[in-house]
Parts: C-alpha cells; sequence; structure tokens
C-alpha cells in the first residue's frame, strides 16, 4: 500500500497538501527512463545543454506569483517576500549556463611532441537531489542546474514540507525543451531515500539539511562508492569591529539574523561586537529587530511570519529559556509580538545579552528568530570565539579596514568570509563548509568538478 507525505501549514494548523509515496514500480520505471535519457543527453553540446537548462528561469518566474502564495501556506514566509527567490534562481541559473563552457572545457597539458593529451569532464550519470525547505528553489537550483548542464540525469526529493516546490520544478523543466525523463521530481519516503542510496542505484547525492541527517546519507552511500555533497548545519559567526559603519551594519545583521523567520542555514546566530561600540550598536539593534510584524504570512504587512513547524519554535524557546535561566538577558519584549504563542510556530525575534558559549543558543544551530550578542575586547578574542563551534559554513566581518577584515579572516575556519555583508550566495564563488557543515562544493567553476569525473586521454600519435 502506498504511504503519503502530508504537509501541515504553519499558518493555521491545516492540512495543506497530501501526496502519495511513489511506488517501487514507479521508482524503478523513474531511474530506468533517467538512464536513456541521460546517455543521449550526454552528446548534447555543452552550450546547447547550458541553454536549454535555463529556460527553466522563465518558466518559474512566470509561476512567481502562484509560488509566493504557496510559500506563505507551505513554509510560512510573508508573501511580500516570497518571489524573492526568483532573482536568485535566475542570477544562479544564468551564471552557471553562461560558464558552463568554460568550466567543463577539457584541460589541455603543456605540448609533447608526438602525443596528444587532455583531459575531459564527463557527467556522472544521475544525480540526486534531496532538496530541504527554507530556501527551497534556491537550494534546489544550486545542483540540479549545473547538473543537468554537465550532462547528467536528475530525480529530485524535495521535502515534505515543500512538497509543491518539486512539482513547480516539474512543472518548469516540462515546458522547455529537456529530453523527458532528464529530470523527474519523486515522492520518496524517508526509506525510500535510503534504499535508493544504499543500492547504488544513482551516482552522487546532493544534500542540504540536518548534520544528524547528513551522517544518514553518508552512512547509506558507504561501499556503493556514490559520491555525496553535504551542506549541512550552521552557527555562522559576525564580528563587529569599532570602525563599522554601524548603521549599514545594523541593518544588514537584523535581515541575516531574522528574514525567513531565521531559517536559512548561513543566517547570523551569534554576533560579537567590540567594547567600543557595543552599547550603540545594541541599542540600535534591539530597536531596528522591535519593529517586526509578526503575524499571518498571507497579509502584506505582515514582515516575519511563523517558522516551518510548531517543533522547529519549540526548539527556539527552549534554548532561549535555558539561556534566560543561566543569566543572559532577553533585550525584547515578547508583548510587542502578541501573535506569538507558546504550543504554536508564530514566535517573535529575541536578541540576548550576557550570553556566553556554556550556553545551547549560542553553541547549538537554532535555525530561527533568536541571536545571542557577546561583548569582545580585541579580534583576538573574536577570532577565538568565531573558532569555537563545530560549524562552518560563513562568518561575517564588520570594518571599514580591508585588510583587517582579511588578517581576521584568515585565522576564521569557515567555508566563506564576508566582509560587511551576509546570508548570501555569489554563483561566482565555491559554496562550501568545514567541520560539521559537511563537505564538498556548490556554485562557481569549483562545483562542475563535484558533479563530473576526470578522463584523462593520452594519445600517441604515429607517422603515416
Amino acid at each position: 500500500m502506498a504511504r503519503e507525505i502530508v504537509c501541515i501549514s504553519p499558518v493555521d494548523g491545516r492540512e495543506y497538501l497530501r501526496r502519495a509515496t511513489a511506488s517501487e514500480a514507479e521508482i524503478a520505471a523513474a531511474l530506468a527512463r533517467a538512464r536513456t535519457a541521460q546517455r543521449e543527453w550526454r552528446r548534447v553540446p555543452v552550450e546547447t545543454r547550458a541553454a536549454i537548462v535555463a529556460e527553466v528561469v522563465d518558466a518559474l518566474k512566470a509561476m512567481a506569483p502562484e509560488i509566493a502564495v504557496e510559500l506563505a501556506w507551505q513554509m510560512g514566509r510573508p508573501i511580500r517576500y516570497g518571489q524573492g527567490e526568483m532573482r536568485g534562481v535566475e542570477e544562479r541559473t544564468r551564471h552557471m549556463a553562461e560558464i558552463a563552457p568554460t568550466a567543463l572545457a577539457p584541460i589541455v597539458p603543456a605540448p609533447w611532441s608526438g602525443f596528444e593529451r587532455r583531459v575531459t569532464r564527463e557527467p556522472l550519470g544521475i544525480v540526486f537531489t534531496v532538496a530541504p525547505w527554507n530556501y527551497p528553489y534556491l537550494t534546489t537550483v544550486n545542483s540540479v542546474v549545473p547538473a543537468l548542464i554537465a550532462g547528467n540525469a536528475v530525480i529530485l526529493k524535495h521535502a515534505a514540507q515543500t512538497l509543491a516546490v518539486g512539482d513547480r520544478f516539474q512543472m518548469a523543466f516540462d515546458r522547455t525543451a529537456l529530453p523527458k525523463g532528464l529530470f523527474q521530481h519523486l515522492v520518496l519516503g524517508h526509506d525510500q531515500t535510503t534504499a535508493i542510496i544504499a543500492g547504488g542505484h544513482v551516482n552522487h547525492v546532493a544534500f542540504t539539511g540536518s548534520v544528524a541527517a547528513g551522517r544518514e546519507i553518508e552512512r547509506a552511500c558507504a561501499g556503493t562508492f556514490t559520491t555525496c555533497g553535504l551542506e549541512l548545519g550552521g552557527k555562522d559567526p559576525a564580528y563587529v569591529r569599532p570602525d563599522a559603519d554601524l548603521e549599514h551594519t545594523v541593518e544588514q545583521l537584523i535581515d541575516g539574523a531574522f528574514f525567513n523567520s531565521g531559517q536559512c542555514c548561513c543566517g547570523i546566530e551569534r554576533i560579537y561586537v567590540h567594547e567600543a561600540i557595543h552599547d550603540r550598536f545594541l541599542a540600535a539593534y534591539v530597536e531596528a529587530a522591535s519593529r517586526y510584524v509578526l503575524d499571518d504570512p498571507t497579509k502584506e504587512t505582515t514582515t516575519l511570519g511563523p517558522m516551518a513547524r510548531t517543533a522547529f519554535a519549540e526548539t527556539v524557546r527552549a534554548q532561549t529559556a535555558e539561556a534566560i535561566a543561566r543569566g543572559a538577558r532577553a533585550e525584547l519584549d515578547p508583548g510587542l509580538f502578541p501573535r506569538a504563542c507558546a504550543g504554536t510556530p508564530y514566535l517573535g525575534p529575541q536578541v540576548l545579552t550576557g550570553v556566553d558559549h556554556s550556553m545551547t543558543v549560542m553553541r547549538e544551530e537554532s535555525f530561527g528568530p533568536v541571536v545571542g550578542v557577546m561583548k569582545v575586547k580585541d579580534d583576538s578574542e573574536a577570532i577565538g570565539l568565531m573558532n569555537d563551534s563545530p560549524y562552518g559554513l560563513t562568518a561575517s566581518i564588520w570594518t571599514a579596514d580591508r585588510d583587517a577584515a582579511v588578517r581576521i579572516g584568515e585565522e576564521v575556519e569557515t567555508g566563506t568570509v564576508f566582509m560587511n555583508r551576509c546570508d548570501y550566495l555569489d554563483p561566482g564563488l565555491v559554496w562550501t563548509g568545514v567541520k560539521d557543515t559537511g563537505r564538498g562544493a556548490a556554485l562557481s567553476s569549483v562545483g562542475y568538478e563535484t558533479l563530473t569525473r576526470p578522463k584523462s586521454w593520452h594519445l600517441k600519435l604515429t607517422t603515416p
């Protein structure tokens, strides 16, 4: 009997979407279609592949108004921000299409008389993208678009919370000239996902999610020689130096911590502020955070929606309560956000001071609208605290001194160093992390390397 995946809307707690999972026969047929389509697709010139895949941008943009409404109901993002992901989808897709001919071009060593030598980039076969709900379009594009351009087939398994996103991608690719069967969205349970990987049915897994789930993916890959790219947890820090532009820094770090209700893998979760600017920064930061409007995300006036699930909000509430019990101070009056209520996914923003690294809110991923602010005496202390984490996705440094930012950034254990910005993926740069944040790389020319394999050609020429 087929099982069902149900999406419960955080807006009102009612069922929003229900889908039957694929049967074992349907999964086998999808994999067979993918293999057949990929064998032909890999022979298509890369320039043609890139042009065809890029057509998905226009198809998705045409659906943007409906997508905004669907996202509000599925995961709580305010409708006023619902079309924002399309800008990132377009930027990343067009960039990866533009650089493909160069990134996938053969590597030709120095001439060697009597020989022709080169290294080509060959597609892996089937790429299995297991996508998350928090930025459901952007995270999907990171692997799906370059995988297809590189000559692979793609099977997409989207998160239960955002099943409609997988449907939208299928609709969009079906409107392009992409061969049938090359891209397929399947509704799968966790055990089915694991079985596909452990059975060696795919060649690469691109996963974004929790550290625990990432370990499950890696265990499933064991012994199959299936490669995987894992973008897992984060606890991204920011360091504000005395020479930072205060107004700009506050504006950006408010957005970096609280946009999408803090449900961002590279969102700001801890802020270290130099003692010379700490009090001014804190006053401005708390005031800015107090202006959020927590409400029904389908209202245009709402600037902060509910978290995707009540359980996620309860995790943040527990971290906040533990910190306060151990001496931290909540700088925002909960009464500012009357819609917030225990036992619901509605949770107002919170800024905590008096925190330290013995508290879970400064050590474990919160993935919600809470941020801890600590005073530091100098760069050295800030570096030590930024590195005191099992995660390492991004770190931001706020200063007018470029050389200081580089010097500090060289000491910070992270995948990306930002100066005077945060919470952004530049498709021209590789997206990667260190420590428990995961392994592998996405975007940029480096991202293409993880979705292809090198093949060497060593041809000894004979004299006619």
